[in-house]
């Protein structure tokens, strides 16, 4: 009977024992299992925010390409513009009979230049008022197309009116008078303007 009970003992003291022992190995299954879903989880946010970051570079390559195309678009336009520019005046200003005339400052000149009339056989053909910007331009050197205009071929009388400011403030105001001969073919002609204490002649007459 001792024998029995001792026997008893000794198989429910190992069956608690193996017990134990399988708790302990299960309880890390289930850890591992945690962390597994954990990685997966974890893997599917990263590939999520590769596909967002994906999206992105995508989006950003349209914008530049986009826009690559958009300032394509204005070149082509813009050169469009400037070709029919040139037919345009082509057809109103045939060679023949074109005429065009531009103004520029004497270099080194500090006259403050404020406007310009031109007329051509006593008819007035251009009146210009010169801007802040505009003159500092033609101080740099700029030259100006004031006119372009038809005439027929011959001598022809041309007048020019100069309106400005000396470096001291007092008003400057010169006319003067010239005579050019068209011919079969483009006529340019150069104003140049200079005040009285540059030294120059007040407005030279020359032609391209």
């Amino acid at each position: 009977m001792k024998k029995t009970v001792h026997t008893a003992v000794v198989i429910a003291l190992g069956l608690a024992s193996f017990a134990a022992l399988s708790g302990l190995n299960a309880a890390p299954v289930q850890g591992d299992k945690s962390t597994e879903q954990k990685d997966k989880n974890s893997e599917r946010k990263d590939k999520s925010t590769e596909r967002k970051a994906a999206d992105a570079n995508a989006d950003q390559r349209q914008m530049r390409d986009l826009d690559e195309q958009v300032q394509q678009t204005k070149s082509d336009v813009l050169s469009i513009a400037a070709e029919l520019n040139q037919l345009e005046e082509k057809l109103l200003y045939p060679s023949g009979t074109q005429v065009a005339i531009f103004v520029a400052l004497a270099k080194g000149d500090q006259m403050r230049l404020d406007a310009v009339r031109l007329q051509i056989d006593g008819q007035l053909v251009a009146h210009y008022i010169y801007s802040a910007k505009e003159l500092e331009a033609l101080r740099k050197g700029g030259v100006q197309r004031i006119y372009v205009g038809n005439v027929g071929t011959g001598d022809h009388q041309l007048n020019v009116l100069v309106d400005g400011k000396l470096k001291g403030g007092a008003d400057f105001n010169r006319t003067e008078h010239f005579t050019f001969h068209k011919e079969v073919k483009p006529k340019l002609v150069e104003l140049t303007v200079a005040g009285p204490d540059s030294g120059s002649t007040p407005i030279t007459f020359g032609e391209l």
